[in-house]
């Protein structure tokens, strides 16, 4: 069994971080919402109470028994949770006359195996209006920065920790640190969790779970239906059917490239073209939400008429990722419903099959280093996210044939431009893409790999044509032809987005070539909205 550290999460923003930092240390972990806490068995090594954006002093405060967990664990306690420590046995929390948010010097002022090979003063990130003003029963301080004498405490007699800062943000410099000297150091855990013990234990799983049985997967060609196709090819070969639907509004040449790249991964994959069912039916529709139910319905119906050709099919596979089941669990109630792979999500119940999820305990960048694991070509993993309705939801208003021969044209020329654009040398727009002073940008497939290109650095780029019309003059001529938006984010998660500081060499290069080659177009804009407030697409 997998040992592991679990993550009880009071609501925090930030949450999925600590079980980021946790992972890039090779330590598996789990995040459950507190008021479920999973069963503590010998596989568990320690436990983290996250953050919350309550006060411990609140009458609705997230409230959680530790009496199993207390001193039998080790225990780290951060932000809300040290305070919550503080708060039920014998501290005191009060609200802070100096209220700490961002940035602070931490000074360390006794020994501790949480500190350890710590700086004596160090930068760590603050978001806090309470403080702990009296420690609890048996508590000493290890930490205190200029404002909060009480920033860091341990628990004689006990493993447990506790830190009024968040040591998984970036912005504290050794926050990795720290939660390495508890999860290596404290808890004991071995940090042997990397993606080749993950691609062996789970095609062993897999094959002692699926048995002969034959196993479907709907395949979009992104990276998580990728990564779950071969891990379910690896472990019940043939018995493996995948079904790729050509909706209609793919890039251009998407539906082609994808088939010939699967060809030899040996994934037995149906090409199912109902691209004029599709552009049918949304004919004429302009409303986002009525065009994604369009979309939806008919991919299910297009899944279900190919699936009913494989006899006695008893399994579904999905690319369900960590985040899409930890989305789905409410630290407000019980959650028995996990969000679906948009490709398949609301199958019909007639299907009468059982699911399989070969990749729900992953993040996304760890997908793509199992990938590697796997050796699936670096293509197919650095793609970036690409929505399930695809194109349709890029065209601002009706679909058309014209419009998306439009869209596509202009989305080929922006994708191949981001992907042929290198990186090396060029200083200036490194530092302006990373928003600091670096020498390198960090891969948004994987963080852990030096970015060659924009598109490598970038987590998801695209065209939006929009419903407007504009004047303009080519040769000597009048014209008033459509406006394209282009849009470039760097995110980590998708759940937060901050737009690409793109190179003025680059964007001139790309507007010029649109507007020279894509008839139709006369008029190029870029998106420079952040998530939130902004969406990083359009409808």
């Amino acid at each position: 069994m997998t040992e592991k550290i679990i993550i009880l999460d009071f609501g925090s923003q930030v949450t999925q971080l600590i079980g980021r930092r946790l992972r890039e240390l090779n330590v598996y972990c789990e995040i459950y919402p507190y008021n479920k806490v999973p069963e503590l068995d010998s596989t568990v090594k320690g436990i983290i109470l996250s953050g919350s954006p309550f006060s411990v002093r609140d009458e609705k405060a997230p409230q959680i028994d530790l009496s199993g967990i207390k001193g039998r664990f080790p225990l780290l306690g951060i932000c809300y949770g040290s305070q919550y420590l503080a708060h039920k046995y014998g501290g005191e929390v009060n609200a802070s006359i100096a209220r700490e948010y961002g940035r602070a010097i931490l000074n360390v002022t006794n020994q501790s195996p949480l500190l350890e090979g710590i700086q004596a003063k160090t930068q760590v990130w603050m978001s806090h209006g309470d403080t702990i003003a009296r420690l609890p029963e048996g508590g000493e301080v290890i930490a205190s920065t200029e404002d909060v004498v009480n920033a860091a405490y341990h628990i004689k007699g006990e493993e447990t920790y506790a830190v009024q800062f968040h040591p998984e943000v970036y912005h504290t410099d050794e926050g990795t640190k720290m939660l390495s000297n508890f999860a290596l150091g404290i808890c004991g855990c071995k940090g042997d969790w990397t993606p080749d013990s993950f691609v062996d234990s789970t095609i062993s799983e897999l094959k002692a779970k699926l048995g002969d049985d034959k196993v479907i997967l709907g395949l979009s060609g992104g990276v998580d239906s990728t990564v779950a196709g071969v891990l379910l090819n690896r472990a019940v070969g043939h018995n493996l059917t995948c079904i790729f639907v050509n909706n209609g509004l793919l890039r251009k040449n998407e539906f082609e490239d994808v088939l010939d790249s699967y060809k030899d991964m040996g994934l037995n994959v149906i090409g199912a073209d109902a691209s004029e069912e599709f552009l049918t039916e949304l004919a004429g529709v302009t409303d986002p939400e009525k065009k994604r139910k369009i979309i939806g319905r008919l991919f299910v119906e297009t899944f279900d008429k190919y699936a009913k050709t494989i006899e006695n099919a008893k399994w579904l596979g999905q690319g369900t990722i960590y985040p899409d089941v930890i989305e789905s669990a409410s630290v407000n109630g019980p959650s028995s419903t996990i969000k679906s792979h948009h490709n398949v999500g609301g199958l019909p119940k007639e299907m009468n099959m059982k699911v399989v999820e070969p990749l729900r305990s992953l993040f996304k960048d760890e997908v793509r280093r199992v990938g590697r694991a796997l050796g699936i070509k670096d293509e197919l993993l650095n793609r970036h996210p690409f929505p399930g309705p695809s194109l349709g939801i890029r065209i601002l208003g009706d679909i058309t044939k014209e419009k998306l021969a439009v869209l596509r044209e202009a989305d080929d020329i922006f994708i191949k431009a981001l992907k042929s654009y290198r990186l090396e040398g060029n200083i200036e727009a490194i530092k302006a893409l990373a928003g600091k002073d670096a020498a390198s940008v960090r891969s948004a497939s994987d963080p852990t790999r030096e970015a060659a290109t924009l598109y490598e650095a970038i987590w998801q780029a695209g065209v939006i044509l929009l419903p407007v019309q504009s004047v303009g003059v080519m040769g000597d001529e009048r014209t008033y032809e459509n406006t394209v938006a282009l849009r470039a984010v760097i995110s980590t998660d998708g759940m937060t987005a901050d737009w690409v500081h793109l190179p003025y060499d680059f964007m001139a290069k790309v507007s010029n070539d649109i507007i020279n080659k894509v008839r139709g177009v006369n008029r190029v804009v870029y998106d420079i909205s952040s998530k939130p407030p902004a969406t990083i697409e359009w409808e």
